[in-house]
């Protein structure tokens, strides 16, 4: 398909839209986008496998179990910090590849574990798979695609990371529900009980085993698709491959791109290669659009969304909801987050970056903030009723201070826990990793994005590590921490973020102000 895609005058915007291959365009956006897909898989089959994983290992300690899921977050902070320079030496292209194989590999070494630790190992060789996904696919996206597209075409990475967690919950679904009736698993230890996942489902394989399983066909999938991509013409450009970052640009633009290559060439003259020097700067060592870049990347984790899909089942189990209606709820949510990031995506490119982000994060403010008082006023487990049993929503608990919802609680709870995943879906999800994939100058976007999206893993890796802490304390306490970081995060927007909609690659220095000249 050829021709004009004219989103900017459909917007009210005078910025001159260049006519592109769409299709083409299009299909090279959403392969990239696949590796977004195994993000939110690998990142979110945990939430179902967790029990009985712990009931395998007989994993005991809280922190511990805390550990096991969120270790993959550390991989994933390492395989960010790494991707950049790797993309930068040996291609975006490559790196895609890459990540598919180590997907491949995870799924098969998470479904067969030895031990708990040989368990831990798969889960941070899937996470640095993830980390790399999370750098190259904004970063290639943003690199192919034309300006008037960028935020839309960027956003199917985010909408590819919904459809992966929302396919976990389905297949958790399916295959929980396709577990023949059999004798439990033996009760070892009543602090771990096995669950439905612990029982065996078909080739002598337990239930948990076929969820990491499933993994492998989007791995080998996304792997042969993103062969057949081209590398990305500014990459190409870098190596002084320019006749061949021409024939990529001959594949978007319709018009000769001859203008294109030269501002690109432009933008990148002198000494280009990788170099995290190049991100110094005079605010505390680093360039100040870089902060900006991390502190969004830490917000987007800080408002509390991993621990809404990592440890959904736990958390509507704390509030009295059984195994099957938990599952049913958590999907409930994760087609919330499918439904809306497709919100996100009509409106980047019109509304812009900004406005967008102030509203998502007062949505999420409001929606946390009656989360908050619901389960922070809500009667608790005591000692005495988890023993007797007497008190709905407190029999076979084994945590303290759980809150036991009234039904009209319950589901005020349901209402606001999928309002707000519906506000981070329809902005902060998608708009943060539009934004690392194009805030940052030719230049410096590999090493500034590197350490952003590494700000976000290890920001990942703080809440799902503390939330099982926070929610035994009080489960009120974790969303009103949660309530907090939007608060903050609408301030920040308000006074920091400048808008980039319609603004071409190479002008992004000029726009943040980044004097880059005397590389």
């Amino acid at each position: 398909m050829q021709g004009p895609v004219d989103s900017a005058s459909a917007s009210g915007d005078s910025t001159e839209v260049a006519p592109v291959h769409t299709g083409r365009v299009v299909y090279i956006a959403v392969i990239a986008a696949l590796g977004g897909f195994l993000f939110g898989y690998d990142s979110s089959v945990i939430n179902g496998a967790n029990k009985a994983v712990f009931y395998q290992f007989q994993v005991t300690d809280t922190f511990l179990q805390g550990f096991a899921v969120a270790i993959a977050l550390l991989g994933s902070a390492v395989g960010a910090f790494v991707g950049g320079r790797l993309t930068d030496k040996y291609g975006r292209k490559k790196v895609m590849v890459t990540a598919a194989i180590l997907f491949l590999i995870a799924g098969i070494g998470q479904a067969f574990p030895i031990g708990l630790w040989d368990f831990m190992l798969w889960r941070i060789v899937g996470g640095f798979a993830i980390g790399l996904a999370a750098v190259v696919s904004p970063m290639y996206i943003s690199e192919v695609a034309p300006a008037h597209l960028r935020g839309r075409l960027t956003s199917l990475f985010q909408l590819a990371i919904v459809f992966g967690i929302f396919a976990t919950q389905l297949v958790n679904q399916v295959i929980i529900g396709l577990v023949p009736d059999q004798p439990g698993a033996p009760v070892l230890n009543p602090q771990v009980p096995p669950v439905e996942a612990n029982n065996e489902l078909a080739l002598g394989l337990e239930a948990w085993q076929w969820m990491f399983l499933c993994m492998v066909v989007p791995a080998v999938v996304y792997w042969v698709l993103s062969l057949s991509l081209p590398e990305s013409p500014r990459y190409l450009v870098a190596k002084g491959k320019s006749d061949e970052a021409k024939q990529v640009l001959e594949q978007i633009y319709v018009d000769d791109v001859t203008p294109r290559l030269d501002s690109i060439e432009d933008s990148l003259k002198g000494e280009h290669k990788m170099n995290m020097a190049d991100i110094k700067g005079p605010a505390l060592g680093l360039l100040p659009i870089v902060w900006v870049g991390i502190i969004l990347a830490v917000l987007q984790q800080f408002v509390g969304i991993n621990a809404v899909f990592y440890y959904s089942n736990l958390i509507w189990s704390a509030v009295g909801f059984d195994e099957s209606r938990a599952f049913l709820t958590s999907t409930i949510i994760s087609a919330v987050n499918v439904i809306f990031t497709f919100v996100a995506i009509a409106l980047i490119d019109r509304m812009g970056r900004k406005p967008l982000l102030l509203i998502g994060s007062a949505g999420m403010f409001v929606t946390l903030g009656i989360l908050t008082i619901v389960f922070q006023t809500a009667p608790k487990c005591t000692q005495a009723l988890i023993d007797s049993g007497g008190q709905a929503g407190c029999t076979g608990v084994s945590e303290l201070n759980t809150p036991i919802l009234s039904s009209s609680s319950g589901w005020i709870a349901v209402i606001m826990l999928n309002l707000y995943v519906a506000f981070f879906a329809a902005t902060w999800g998608p708009i943060v990793w539009v934004l690392l994939g194009e805030m940052f100058p030719n230049k410096i976007r590999a090493a500034a994005m590197s350490i952003g999206v590494m700000a976000n893993w290890v920001a990942n890796f703080i809440v799902s590590e503390t939330f099982p802490t926070l929610v035994g304390i009080s489960l009120g306490l974790a969303y009103g921490l949660f309530t907090l970081g939007a608060l903050v995060s609408f301030l920040y927007v308000l006074k920091y973020v400048k808008e980039t909609k319609g603004v071409q690659l190479e002008d992004m220095g000029s726009l943040e102000g980044v004097e880059l000249s005397k590389s």
